[in-house]
């Protein structure tokens, strides 16, 4: 009998089954949830909230859009959104749960409660029909899914057309050098204050590491146009330490 092959994926470094993967990033994410907002300003030096302000500048959301953001965690898109668009719907989806609890927490869902859902779910199986939602979008969270190119299946097929994907997520520094002191930088400063903030190491040690096994802008670029999106395109941010990526389905 011959032995079963078992599909591999990436944590962080490391090889492990595709089946462990979700499992692992739920652990990272549950490990770190009360102090999520403070590790974005940590891993980013705090320009997170300037890539996210890029972020609806150019998506402009419009009065009576209906918002889905994926692996959407604390609600900090969801929140942009709905004070752009001035009256709307987002739902709040990520696969774990303390992450959406430290979310609803926030003044900003108090204050927003009868635009918000916040619902546990998977992006490479998201629980909605078809043509549902006029915005998609995902704020580092598509590098820790299993299989990316699945999600952005799955953002095509819940999107009305006419819908907009955008992607903003940690990706390659064109510059060699600037990419090797930004590497010094991660790899040396981010898991000891990762230990100091939430004295976890590890879960920074592993988001550090994602974000160099993600892929490159114009790979990342393919993969959204495989999924069907149209009149594609990225904008770096802060010289490719972040991008975001944009697409339509028509």
């Amino acid at each position: 009998m011959s032995d079963q092959i078992t599909d591999t994926t990436h944590f962080g470094f490391q090889t492990v089954p595709e089946s462990e993967k979700a499992g692992r990033v739920q652990g990272v994410f549950n490990s770190v949830a009360s102090k999520y907002d403070i590790m974005n300003d940590v891993m980013s030096m705090g320009i997170h909230r300037v890539w996210k302000d890029a972020m609806m500048d150019w998506l402009a959301p419009r009065a009576g859009q209906r918002l889905l953001d994926v692996a959407g965690g604390t609600g900090d898109i969801s929140f942009r959104f709905l004070k752009r668009a001035g009256q709307g719907h987002a739902t709040v989806l990520d696969l774990t749960e303390p992450m959406l609890i430290e979310g609803r927490k926030r003044a900003e869902a108090g204050a927003m409660v009868d635009s918000l859902d916040w619902v546990v779910g998977d992006a490479m199986a998201l629980p909605f029909e078809d043509n549902t939602f006029d915005v998609y979008t995902i704020s580092f969270g598509i590098r820790n899914v299993t299989r990316p190119q699945e999600a952005l299946n799955e953002a095509f097929r819940v999107l009305r057309p006419g819908g907009r994907l955008m992607v903003l997520e940690f990706s390659q520094i064109p510059n060699p050098a600037m990419q090797w002191a930004y590497d010094r930088y991660s790899f040396n400063v981010i898991p000891p204050m990762g230990k100091l903030i939430a004295n976890d190491a590890d879960s920074y040690q592993y988001l550090v590491e994602s974000i160099r096994k993600f892929p490159d802008q114009d790979t990342f670029l393919d993969m959204v146009r495989t999924a069907g999106f149209e009149n594609a395109k990225y904008r770096n941010l802060t010289m490719g330490i972040a991008a975001l990526h944009s697409g339509w389905k028509i």
